[in-house]
C-alpha cells in the first residue's frame, strides 16, 4: 500500500483560463517532492470537516503560506499582513487530530509556526522591525539563503546533519516555540529554525522551504516514520 500523505492548502484568489476564482493553491514543488519519496500526494482545503481527512491520510504536511492571525497567540496585530482564520482553524485542528493518533507531522514555514503557537509559542511579527533580526532574509517573492546550527541527537540532526545550508523566505520568525523543542538556529542571528516534539513519532518543523531545495531526506524520513 502506498503512504497517503495529506498537504495542507490555502485559499487564495487565483487566476486561470478566462476565469478568477477563489480557490484552493498549493505550489507543485509539494506534489513532486512528496512522490519523489515515495508518497502519495492528497490536498487538504481549509473546510469545517478537515480533520475527518486526517483519519484518511498516513502522514500531514502543514505548508507555508499566510501569517497567523496574532489573536491565535493572544497578541495584537504588529506587522502581520496577511492572515485567514478560516485557514489557522483548520489547520490547529487537523494537526490536533494528527498528533491524537501519533500521525508523523512536518511542518513547513508557516507549518513550524503553527507548531509552536499551538504549543503556546508567540511570533515576531515583522522581522524587519525587530531588533537582531533586521537583517535575516528575504521575502515578498524573493529568496536568500543561510546556514542552520542543529542542535546534537535531534531527529534534524540524523537526517540532515550538524550544519544545513537553507533558503530563507519569510518576513515573521518564531520568537518563542512554547514547550516544543528548539533543535535549529540561523547561523547568523539565532532566529529559531526548527522544532520538534521528542515524545511523538515524527513531529518537525523548519522555518526554510525544502521542497525547493534538495532537502528530499526530510520527505523521505517522513513517509518512512509513516510505515513504521
Amino acid at each position: 500500500m502506498k503512504t497517503i500523505v495529506g498537504i495542507s492548502c490555502p485559499v487564495v484568489n487565483a487566476s486561470y483560463g478566462n476565469w478568477e476564482r477563489r480557490s484552493a493553491l498549493l505550489p507543485f514543488d509539494y506534489i513532486e517532492i512528496v512522490e519523489a519519496a515515495g508518497g502519495v500526494p492528497v490536498i487538504i482545503p481549509p473546510t469545517e470537516s478537515s480533520e475527518e481527512i486526517v483519519e484518511r491520510i498516513d502522514a500531514l504536511i502543514i505548508s507555508g503560506g499566510p501569517d497567523l492571525d496574532p489573536s491565535s497567540y493572544g497578541h495584537k496585530e504588529n506587522g502581520s499582513i496577511d492572515y485567514s482564520l478560516e485557514q489557522d482553524d483548520s489547520e490547529f485542528r487537523i494537526v490536533k487530530e494528527a498528533i491524537n493518533r501519533d500521525m508523523p507531522i512536518l511542518g513547513i514555514c508557516r507549518g513550524m509556526q503553527l507548531m509552536s503557537v499551538l504549543h503556546g509559542g508567540f511570533m515576531h511579527q515583522h522581522l524587519d522591525s525587530t531588533d537582531d533580526f533586521k537583517e535575516h532574509g528575504k521575502y515578498w517573492g524573493e529568496f536568500s539563503e543561510h546556514k542552520v546550527c542543529v542542535e546534537k541527537n535531534s531527529l534534524l540532526e540524523n537526517l540532515m546533519g550538524k550544519m544545513i545550508n537553507v533558503n530563507s523566505y519569510h518576513h515573521q520568525g518564531v520568537a518563542n516555540a512554547g514547550s516544543l523543542s528548539i533543535t535549529g538556529y540561523s547561523e547568523h542571528d539565532n532566529l529559531i529554525e526548527a522544532v520538534e516534539r521528542p515524545d511523538l513519532k515524527f513531529f518537525l518543523g523548519v522555518q526554510w522551504h525544502p521542497e525547493r531545495i534538495e532537502h528530499l531526506a526530510l520527505f523521505t524520513a517522513l513517509v518512512e516514520a509513516a510505515r513504521s
